[in-house]
């Protein structure tokens, strides 16, 4: 009975799990839609990646759709995904190409922006937000996202820059076919794309690396370790001017965790010598972010 609850109870994860990701790629798709179709477009701007080179063609032989030339484009950079990201993500992938190439055949919503650096912001948001969801899924909207998704578990190099580098192309092509002001709101367009992605993805899972020297690192371990439940790492260390040794705390936290930390210390040695630090991934069954795909 016990067998065939707990084998019920994972069916119902998996389905939850499926149905979680299908929504977010659903709407993250759909914002980008409205922002390609409701201001990109009537704008004249260029997107990003894969969804930017369409753009580029279509602007250039408008007879040819931007979703079939979405599709067209994204079948090698599948291949790459297939070889060596997963076939969870690569399935999931199609979905979001698939729900991604719909939406812009099909989602029209004007946008009425006459101002051209409002539009720009505005897309970038939208697109960005847009995004952002898609990649919080298990999975992609194809495109550049794919290759960026490869080099970030392969080379730690992180999905906004990874878009901004391949984006300079785009833009420089942008520069010698339509005008400068077309290329430099382009841009603008473009940078708060990858800003609000990359938010969006790490949001609040960010993690910060803190180093604490202070007399009382006895006291300040014990509550962090009791009061937080995190662990905290002991090294060893010697002052380089009065030649004193000493413990030096090393502790990883959360975003939402930084100011409890940050109390504790204060609370119990208000000279405590502190350093914050950003981290870009971080491995571990408690305090790890590292990505899902």
């Amino acid at each position: 009975m016990t067998a065939d609850k707990s084998k019920y109870t994972r069916r119902f994860d998996t389905a939850v799990d499926i149905i979680r990701n299908l929504c977010l790629i659903g709407l993250g798709n759909t914002l980008i839609a409205i922002a390609v179709n409701g201001i990109v477009i009537p704008h004249q701007f260029l997107n990003g990646g894969i969804t930017g080179t369409a753009l580029l063609i279509h602007y250039l032989a408008p007879f040819l759709p931007v979703a079939i030339l979405y599709l067209v484009l994204n079948i090698p950079l599948f291949a790459f995904g297939w070889a060596f990201v997963g076939r969870r993500f690569f399935l999931y992938s199609i979905v979001g190409m698939l729900t991604l190439a719909g939406a812009l055949e099909w989602v029209h919503l004007g946008v009425p922006l006459s101002d051209k650096l409002l539009a720009a912001l505005f897309a970038g948001i939208l697109t960005g937000t847009g995004g952002g969801l898609t990649l919080r899924s298990r999975g992609s909207a194809g495109g550049l996202d794919i290759l960026s998704v490869i080099l970030l578990k392969r080379f730690s190099i992180t999905i906004g820059k990874t878009i901004l580098s391949f984006n300079i192309v785009i833009l420089t092509a942008t520069t010698f076919l339509f005008s400068l002001e077309t290329a430099l709101y382009s841009f603008i367009y473009i940078y708060i794309t990858t800003r609000m992605m990359e938010l969006v993805i790490t949001g609040l899972s960010k993690r910060k690396a803190v180093l604490i020297i202070s007399g009382q690192w006895n006291k300040i371990s014990e509550e962090i370790l009791h009061r937080m439940n995190r662990g905290v790492t002991l090294l060893h260390g010697q002052g380089g001017y009065s030649g004193k040794a000493g413990k030096i705390l090393y502790v990883v936290v959360s975003m939402r965790e930084l100011h409890r930390i940050k109390r504790i210390t204060q609370n119990i040695d208000p000279k405590a010598f502190v350093v914050i630090q950003d981290t870009l991934e971080v491995m571990g069954n408690r305090i790890g972010n590292q990505p899902h795909w």
